[in-house]
């Protein structure tokens, strides 16, 4: 990996003192690079065009309205939806704010995503919630679109996933019980859904899916990744979920 200034340095040391000056300057400039977190010029230039780097809980708002504007108009339902994700990160007054301004940032396509999305690489659990909000997003007015479809498969590569996984996100439990319709039974149904069984399932394969997922899902277990409070606060309420939907089912079926 060139660093940017761990290359401007060397490059500047060797010019004036060679080989030895080229060493010094090379370290100088890595620590320039650590402590402003550069880790490509692409990064660079993105500082210097003057757009601030956006926070974890930003940096999913611009990809939310890059989404919603991606098929060249903003609907009702992604305001709707982009409002559901503030609600489901349980945001303060001025990180909603935030939100609402990252939102519109993303609407005028202008941010290197690449940059902000390869730097999350290395932490799966927030690649993961990040591609799951964009799910949501795209199928918030009813449909997902070849443009929706396109950028979120390109997002997941930057993050370090290949297509068929982040495709496949899409038709989990989670984004199934998103988008579906109400109707009778419809909790029971979502309930399903979210635990990923049938309505026929045996009582003891309904647990065993309710306990891999809360193992999955468990913000004590999230948090010992060393994941962020965003990260922490999603898992916390995909255990809550969990909790409901088994709790559901339990009561539907009549066992322990």
């Amino acid at each position: 990996m060139l660093w940017p200034f761990t290359v401007i340095g060397g490059g500047a040391g060797y010019a004036i003192a060679s080989i030895p000056g080229a060493m010094l300057g090379a370290l100088l400039g890595q620590a320039l690079d650590r402590r402003l977190h550069f880790q490509s010029w692409a990064e660079l230039r993105e500082r210097v065009s003057g757009r601030a780097v956006p926070r974890d809980d930003e940096l999913i708002f611009i990809l939310l309205g890059r989404l919603a504007k991606s098929d060249g108009r903003v609907v009702d339902g992604h305001i709707q939806q982009a409002r559901v994700e503030m609600r489901r990160l349980d945001l303060s007054e001025p990180a909603k704010r935030r939100a609402i301004q990252a939102f519109n940032r993303g609407k005028d396509g202008r941010d290197n995503l690449r940059v902000h999305l390869t730097r999350l690489k290395t932490q799966p659990h927030a690649a993961e919630g990040l591609l799951r909000a964009c799910w949501r997003m795209a199928w918030a007015d009813g449909k997902a679109s070849r443009a929706e479809r396109e950028l979120i498969v390109q997002w997941g590569k930057w993050l370090g996933w290949t297509a068929e996984k982040v495709q496949a996100l899409s038709s989990t439990e989670d984004e199934q019980r998103e988008r579906a319709p109400a109707s009778s039974g419809g909790e029971y149904q979502e309930a399903l859904r979210l635990l990923g069984v049938k309505a026929d399932a045996e009582p003891a394969q309904i647990k065993r899916a309710y306990r891999r997922l809360l193992s999955r899902h468990h913000p004590d277990k999230v948090a010992g990744t060393g994941a962020s409070q965003m990260q922490v606060r999603d898992a916390t309420e995909r255990t809550r979920e969990l909790h409901n939907a088994y709790a559901v089912i339990k009561d539907r079926r009549g066992f322990r």
